[in-house]
């Protein structure tokens, strides 16, 4: 066990490995679970990275969630981080299902699952709603943070940012996806230009977000599976993902946020405001895809207030 400084605390810091089917999945606790013994303190809150395949060091800023006495689950997702990695799997082992599944293995183990919040980052909030309409059962919030509710929808957005970028920095996009060399250096660049206006705008990017994505430079079965080789050209098994005529369906609390110069524009998150009964928005003026990073202390506002305010049920069931 190690320690955080969180604010004015010292907080214990507790990792593990959970088995599933067959291989480990690894997690972090900032906090205690439920150091009372009762349900009646903070609820915990389980962070869902993104990616696929990003693993949890990007997000680890939401540690700061915990400063109100909760705990703060992170885990690296099977097949990313420090989980165990399945380089050789069938593309077609990467699935919504295996992963909605993990989670709920995950709440159970960590004996959290009658009462927790939920929150997802970019795919990890395409696979919180999942996650709730698969069953809502012990969920009592669900966050959403810069995701869309439709790949479709986030093309759209991709290409309408990408008809922004400089003519040159868009034809050397284009001439690489063509003849299938995104994995070049000049590629990378190009992509860079995208990244440094619309995924995170905190340049050079703090340690923990390179941490991410240089995991998934050295580790990129799931990325390249679900997604493909970059955040807008997207050919993997999530291209026709949609979640748009479900969410409806969704019946916990639930906010939804994003930046403001966010690759996850208002088109690609504006069905989660219309269709889930019960829910509230936030932009944050200042950020791309990472508020956690780059408005941090606005972000825990926000996110935090809203977990407080749902951390217990009401008599018909909901927080």
């Amino acid at each position: 066990m190690s320690s955080l400084e969180v604010g004015s605390q010292t907080l214990p810091v507790t990792t593990g490995t959970m088995p599933f089917r067959g291989h480990e999945t690894w997690y972090r606790v900032t906090g205690a679970l439920d150091p009372d013994g009762a349900a009646d303190g903070p609820a915990p809150l389980v962070v869902l990275h993104g990616g696929p395949g990003a693993a949890h060091n990007y997000t680890l800023a939401m540690t700061a969630l915990a400063g109100d006495g909760r705990a703060v689950v992170h885990y690296d997702q099977l097949g990313c981080g420090l989980s165990t990695h399945l380089p050789d799997a069938d593309p077609s082992f990467w699935t919504v299902e295996l992963f909605v599944a993990e989670l709920r293995a995950l709440v159970v183990h960590l004996g959290i699952a009658d009462r927790f919040h939920l929150l997802g980052q970019s795919w990890g909030g395409m696979l919180g709603p999942e996650v709730v309409l698969s069953d809502d059962s012990g969920i009592l919030s669900l966050s959403i943070c810069d995701s869309p509710a439709s790949m479709p929808l986030w093309l759209q957005a991709a290409n309408e940012l990408r008809d922004e970028l400089p003519a040159d920095v868009q034809a050397t996009l284009l001439a690489h996806e063509a003849a299938g060399t995104t994995d070049s250096a000049e590629y990378h660049a190009a992509e860079q230009v995208f990244y440094d206006r619309h995924v995170c705008r905190v340049v050079p990017n703090p340690p923990e977000v390179t941490a991410s994505f240089d995991q998934i430079d050295a580790e990129p079965t799931v990325y390249h599976a679900m997604n493909g080789p970059s955040e807008f050209h997207v050919i993997g098994s999530l291209k026709e993902w949609s979640v748009v005529d479900r969410v409806a369906g969704i019946a916990v609390p639930t906010l939804v946020v994003a930046g403001a110069y966010d690759e996850a524009k208002p088109i690609v998150w504006q069905p989660f405001v219309d269709q889930i009964p019960d829910v509230r928005s936030h932009v944050f003026p200042e950020s791309s895809h990472m508020p956690h990073v780059e408005e941090p202390e606005a972000f825990t506002e926000v996110v935090g207030t809203f977990l407080r305010e749902h951390d217990h049920p009401t008599p018909e069931g909901r927080a």
